[in-house]
């Protein structure tokens, strides 16, 4: 596999698609330069294609560059995780994440979702921020171990 997902600071913003099955192995690449220790495998990747493909979006700039994605799996009782939101590192600051999790959320409220959860870090300052910009709410009690040792985590919640 290749860094496929590289991409120019100077690029146009890109567009916003439902992921495809050929983009599994970028979005694999991608998930673990952003996540490392806690980055999805490609198995698990292709599993969550098979069972959350509506609400799993890239971005992409039509060159085979993905910037960015967005992952929400939904159960039958309509409450949905956040599984992932990653951009790339020099994409980052220019509002992409905000778009992704924007148009995702618009989607998963079409779709009659109720409530939407996501776990983050609570060093991650700047993904909390933009999550409580986009209305969610935590108890602002750390849950210790929440990924195993050391993988501490708040829990937010939006009601849509």
């Amino acid at each position: 596999m290749t860094a496929a997902w590289k991409s120019l600071p100077e690029d146009p913003p890109s567009p916003l698609r439902n992921v495809t099955e050929s983009d599994l192995d970028t979005i694999a690449l991608l998930d673990h330069a952003i996540f490392t220790r806690d980055s999805y495998s490609y198995t698990v990747l292709r599993q969550f294609y098979d069972l959350y493909a509506k609400h799993f979006l890239v971005l992409d700039d039509d060159r085979g560059n993905i910037q960015g994605y967005v992952l929400v799996g939904t159960n039958r009782d309509g409450e949905s995780w956040v599984l992932g939101l990653g951009i790339t590192e020099d994409q980052r600051g220019r509002g992409l994440g905000r778009r992704l999790m924007s148009d995702v959320l618009s989607r998963l409220s079409t779709d009659g979702v109720r409530e939407v959860s996501l776990s983050v870090a609570p060093g991650n300052v700047a993904a909390i921020d933009l999550y409580k910009s986009l209305d969610f709410t935590t108890d602002g009690e750390l849950r210790e171990n929440y990924f195993g040792p050391g993988g501490d985590r708040y829990i937010m919640v939006r009601h849509l």
